[in-house]
């Protein structure tokens, strides 16, 4: 039975209050700021930093002058953990997603309060089914099941009773409506499956003889699975496996690469939605299929606050709310919301692609580029050009990361880059060529520094053996739906570690 009719009602007004946003940018931001600050008054964090009275914005910032970085959260988390409550946020919070490591070397744990899971991460979700609805008045989507991927809970804190840390999705499958199980797969034993060996064929058995229409996880992870579907199936195409499936909404990494992948297995008919949704919220979803640019969810939760990309390294940066951003500048992206952070960096940078409606694209994270000789290259390059040299060769990156090799007394920098490929090219020196030629076409400050081979050589391209960068990734303890590559690093951390695995 086809549920899409009675449901669309629903999203269409989830959909009309999107709309709303428009032209009230910083009303909307406002009115959430001071609701989080009302509720948040009654935790330790606000009597110890002087928000206990805070009404608005510029108390906030009198308050907190700077962006607060996780490793002074770090303390008032670890407390959370241990039970207490009131900490910062109210009440006592049971779950906290574990995400990727700090300058420090440790996991940072988000919390995930109640109030996030309603306001932040299952309206981000509802808000990405209303844009899709919107989209696309012929969609059948809730006519079959959504295979969710998911990962895993985590056992490497003595936690106390009822506490949780693991993937958020791990929490958010854990959580979910009663409702929404009986149009999901797996089944919740399989998605918080840990050992991801014995969890991959589990999801390859569990939803190749459902009536699947819509798909949702990281594009990486989700390719193998879908591979594997194929090859229990013997079909050549998902189309023919799940005839109904209309649908891929993706996030936590650029699905740049892996998009002519997921064309041959998908065929033309598939339909993309991107989300930026992370550990800390849901924070945009794409409302136009001609555009990757995504609308910032402005009543969901999070009050938003920019760093301009060349302060974004900075102790005391210039923040800027939401409603006095540029349109096609680069920002870091800071948040205050739900869930007790404060003030609080995410580590991702955003470009603005239009500032009403608020609509943004993900440009990398704030330390995830190489900046080695001047060349200030990011990931939204990387990605463009390697997306550009793929389409000319006819060949597909599975994976990548790359990194300076430093100039020497004998020989000048360059750029290193160790790449697993799906599909390879004819020649793997043309490859390099051209992505050297391509990255110059996108980034002038990469094009003056190879100019004339003056100050940068041309790149190099290692190709890594099949399955290197999983093999790595399960060394560090992060293989899974939740994984994710360093792509560009400004040290040889972690390329030179990758190349052990690699050779």
């Amino acid at each position: 039975m086809d549920f899409t009719r009675l449901a669309r009602p629903w999203f269409e007004h989830i959909a009309r209050t999107a709309d709303s946003w428009q032209g009230n940018t910083q009303m909307v931001q406002t009115h959430l700021l001071e609701r989080l600050l009302a509720k948040g008054r009654a935790t330790q964090w606000a009597e110890a930093k002087g928000l206990a009275g805070a009404r608005g914005y510029d108390d906030l910032r009198r308050a907190l002058p700077a962006p607060v970085q996780y490793a002074e959260m770090r303390p008032w988390v670890m407390r959370m953990i241990a039970g207490e409550k009131d900490v910062l946020w109210p009440g006592r919070t049971r779950s906290f997603a574990q995400s990727s490591g700090t300058s420090d070397g440790k996991s940072k744990y988000i919390p995930i309060t109640a109030d996030s899971l309603a306001y932040t991460h299952y309206a981000g979700g509802a808000h990405a089914l209303a844009s899709y609805l919107s989209l696309y008045p012929d969609s059948r989507i809730f006519s079959g099941k959504s295979f969710i991927l998911g990962g895993s809970f985590a056992n490497e804190l003595n936690l106390p009773p009822k506490v949780k840390v693991g993937d958020l999705s791990a929490t958010l499958i854990d959580n979910i409506n009663p409702l929404v199980e009986l149009i999901r797969i797996p089944s919740r034993k399989v998605a918080l499956m840990s050992d991801w060996e014995e969890k991959l064929p589990a999801l390859i058995e569990a939803s190749a003889g459902c009536d699947v229409t819509n798909i949702s996880g990281v594009p990486s992870w989700f390719l193998t699975v879908l591979r594997g579907v194929l090859a229990k199936t013997g079909a050549t195409s998902l189309t023919e496996v799940w005839p109904n499936l209309e649908v891929f909404f993706h996030g936590g990494i650029s699905m740049a690469p892996y998009r002519s992948q997921y064309r041959q297995i998908c065929g033309p008919g598939m339909r993309y939605i991107e989300s930026y949704n992370a550990s800390e919220g849901f924070f945009a979803v794409q409302d136009r299929p001609d555009s990757p640019a995504m609308r910032l969810l402005l009543d969901c939760g999070t009050f938003f606050e920019f760093i301009p990309l060349e302060e974004t390294l900075s102790d005391r940066p210039t923040l800027l709310p939401a409603w006095e951003v540029e349109e096609g500048k680069v920002y870091g992206l800071v948040l205050t919301a739900v869930n007790g952070l404060w003030r609080f960096p995410v580590g991702d940078t955003v470009r603005i692609e239009s500032v009403d409606p608020l609509r943004i694209t993900i440009a990398g994270r704030t330390k995830c580029f190489i900046n080695a000789f001047g060349e200030e290259l990011m990931v939204e390059n990387a990605e463009a050009a390697i997306d550009k040299v793929c389409a000319e060769l006819g060949c597909a990156v599975s994976d990548y990361t790359a990194a300076p090799v430093y100039t020497t007394d004998k020989s000048r920098g360059r750029h290193e880059w160790l790449i697993e490929f799906e599909r390879a090219p004819a020649s793997v020196d043309e490859f390099a060529s051209r992505l050297d030629k391509a990255l110059q076409q996108v980034n002038s400050d990469y094009e003056a520094k190879r100019s004339h081979g003056i100050f940068l050589d041309p790149l190099t391209v290692v190709v890594g053996r099949k399955g290197v960068f999983d093999r790595w990734l399960s060394s560090t303890g992060k293989l899974g739906g939740q994984r994710k590559i360093p792509r560009l690093s400004n040290t040889r951390h972690p390329m030179d570690e990758i190349l052990a695995f690699n050779n």
